[in-house]
């Protein structure tokens, strides 16, 4: 490893041992997606711990991770399965780690609210996907955490330099890596970033030129990384935090992302010749048909989930759900891409929370189709 980023980790590890070490016992929650980023700060606090005596390992380290239950199948096997050699190299090495996998509510999965409410596919203007199967489900957690500890420390992987955006937000924020900030949303928990300020090939040094300490190779993401040419969806807790949806860079995501005209990080992979290329391309196109879906308006209601019609300042209507019957189409549909590829996508729970949904949008239905004709 060159010299000056040797001593940029050394330096990196020491501001992180010295948190560490602080007299207070605030837990840290690591925000981990799997990508590189996340996976050198978790290397870098692993690392730290492993070279404490135990009696100084007093406070945990939760890692926590995020499965939308729409995530890429290559991203979310790589998760889950970094996730299980992390939790057993932990408890076999005695090192106050834990891990949890936060995942959404089951009456508010993609699925539930596209085919269950008949919420259009997310777009830039209506990216309901975030707050529901992201932020929420980790807010939840980490309130149960500080309801326990009281206070946090929430350790992330980001860095200035992964987006001109993302550096204007840091500093106005007045993040710095060798400091604590409050967390502008959620009381009791402060931010650590102490990757702040290294480079994309700061990262990637350190991690082709080291092996991670739980075990095993960075081989699988570093070939993930160079099949999609992506990057990492990060764990979030505001909207603020999540520029990787919508964007032009081709990050990893879920699969159904339709907020992006093109998922260049799938279409990456199917291109590589990926040994899961025929399976993605069926992914991908489905994607595709829900994108065309949504931009039909003669497959959505006249009125609003409210029952109210709306229109915009021209006058012209603005539509509301999808119908009944493309809601029913879709999931079919989805049934069928599930017997093509061998693999469920939508769970028994989901689709009972999706049939109750339908049966309380048709009994309001009829009550408001019965109120109109009692008024005529």
């Amino acid at each position: 490893m060159k010299t000056g980023i040797a001593e940029r980790i050394r330096s990196i590890r020491g501001v992180i041992a010295t948190e560490y070490l602080k007299r207070h016992s605030d837990p840290w929650i690591v925000a981990y997606s799997g990508g590189k980023d996340s996976t050198l700060l978790l290397q870098l606090v692993w690392e730290m711990l492993a070279e404490l005596p135990p009696e100084k390992r007093r406070r945990v380290v939760y890692v926590v991770a995020n499965d939308t239950l729409v995530e890429s199948p290559m991203v979310i096997d790589h998760l889950r399965k970094s996730i299980a050699v992390i939790r057993e190299t932990a408890k076999s090495a005695w090192l106050p780690i834990e891990t949890h996998i936060t995942k959404p509510a089951v009456d508010q999965t993609f699925w539930v609210n596209v085919i269950g409410r008949g919420y259009m596919p997310p777009t830039r203007n209506f990216r309901w996907c975030t707050d529901r199967m992201k932020i929420l489900p980790t807010k939840r957690l980490i309130g149960r955490l500080l309801a326990r500890h009281k206070r946090a420390i929430l350790l992330v992987g980001t860095r200035k330099s992964e987006s001109i955006s993302r550096r204007r937000r840091m500093d106005g924020r007045g993040v710095k890596a060798d400091t604590m900030n409050p967390h502008s949303r959620i009381e009791g928990c402060r931010m650590f970033a102490p990757l702040a300020d290294l480079e994309d090939n700061d990262v990637w040094t350190v991690l082709i030129q080291s092996k991670p300490p739980w075990g095993g190779t960075h081989r699988d993401l570093i070939t993930l990384y160079r099949n999609a040419g992506g990057g990492e969806c990060p764990l979030v807790l505001t909207k603020a935090d999540a520029p990787s949806c919508g964007t032009t860079s081709p990050r990893f995501g879920c699969w159904t992302c339709t907020v992006v005209q093109k998922d260049r990080s799938m279409r990456g992979t199917i291109d590589s010749g990926h040994m899961e290329s025929d399976k993605l391309e069926l992914l991908s196109d489905f994607r595709e048909e829900l994108m065309a879906l949504r931009e039909d308006d003669g497959n959505r209601m006249t009125v609003r989930r409210d029952g109210h019609s709306k229109s915009r300042a021209d006058g012209s209507r603005v539509y509301g759900p999808f119908t009944m019957e493309m809601r029913r189409h879709i999931l079919a549909r989805l049934h069928e891409l599930e017997a093509q590829i061998g693999e469920g996508l939508i769970s028994d729970g989901e689709i009972e929370a999706i049939e109750d949904v339908w049966w309380r949008d048709e009994t309001r239905e009829e009550g408001r189709l019965a109120l109109l004709e009692r008024i005529a």
